[in-house]
Formats: structure tokens, C-alpha cells, sequence
């Protein structure tokens, strides 16, 4: 029997950085049903959370899993659930690109926490500055 243990923490941030998710209530919303729909698809979700820009999900990979094929099906399906639903003013749409990152087992618990503290963190850090620190840390510059 196979057994895998891999988690990833996924970032995608709205179309043009739209602020599409503007208020507490719509997020929480969008990402309870990013969870509910993710155990549909056999999608494991540890953790989402995310601001009125963007998103963020801890992800634990199963066998047959790719890191693309997840990361499609998270945002497809959510961003045509927002539109159908009517949630937003304007179309929705998600950015075509995201970031991804493995995660130890020894961290699993500071990210659960990161991304859980999303409303206090971007009081003190934009999503802008906070791309750029990630870029810089993981030695990409683009």
C-alpha cells in the first residue's frame, strides 16, 4: 500500500489583484467552500485562508496528485462557484499563476498559523511586499 505525506503551501492572488474579496464574510465563504468542494474532489486541505486579494492553502498531496492539477482544480471550480453564486460585483477570476512552496513537518504548525492570521498579518504587510520577501527567501527574483 503507498503512503505519502507532502504538504505544500499554495498562494494565488485574484485577476490583476483585484481586492474581489472585500469583505470578511465573502472570504469566509469562498474558502469554506474551497474546503467543502476540495474533499469532493479528494483534494486533502489543511488549511485556506486569505485576504481580499489573494489566497492561501496548505495542501497535503495524494499519490496520484500533481501540484498543477490541484492548484486547477481549486481555482476553476471557485472562481466559476463565486460567478454563479453572484458574489462579487465583477466577474471574478483568479490570477493563471500562483506560488508553491514545500512545508517540513516541523513548520506545519507555523504555517497553519500564518495562514490562519491572515486579517492581522496584511494590517502590517501588503500582499505586494509580502510576494517579494517570498520570492527573495525561496532565491527567485521574478
Amino acid at each position: 500500500m503507498s503512503w505519502i505525506k507532502v504538504y505544500i503551501h499554495i498562494v494565488f492572488a485574484t485577476k490583476n489583484r483585484e481586492p474581489f474579496l472585500d469583505s470578511i464574510a465573502l472570504r469566509q465563504k469562498v474558502f469554506n467552500h474551497i474546503k467543502e468542494n476540495s474533499i469532493k474532489k479528494e483534494i486533502w486541505i489543511d488549511s485556506v485562508n486569505g485576504y481580499t486579494d489573494h489566497a492561501h492553502c496548505l495542501v497535503s498531496l495524494g499519490r496520484k496528485q500533481t501540484i498543477s492539477d490541484i492548484v486547477h482544480l481549486i481555482k476553476g471550480e471557485s472562481s466559476f462557484w463565486i460567478n454563479q453564486k453572484k458574489l462579487t460585483e465583477n466577474k471574478f477570476a483568479w490570477q493563471d499563476d500562483y506560488w508553491c512552496v514545500g512545508v517540513s513537518e516541523s513548520h506545519i504548525d507555523r504555517v497553519r498559523k500564518y495562514i490562519h492570521n491572515q486579517e492581522t498579518h496584511h494590517t502590517e504587510k501588503s500582499f505586494a511586499e509580502e510576494e517579494a520577501e517570498f520570492m527573495q527567501h525561496y532565491g527567485s527574483v521574478g
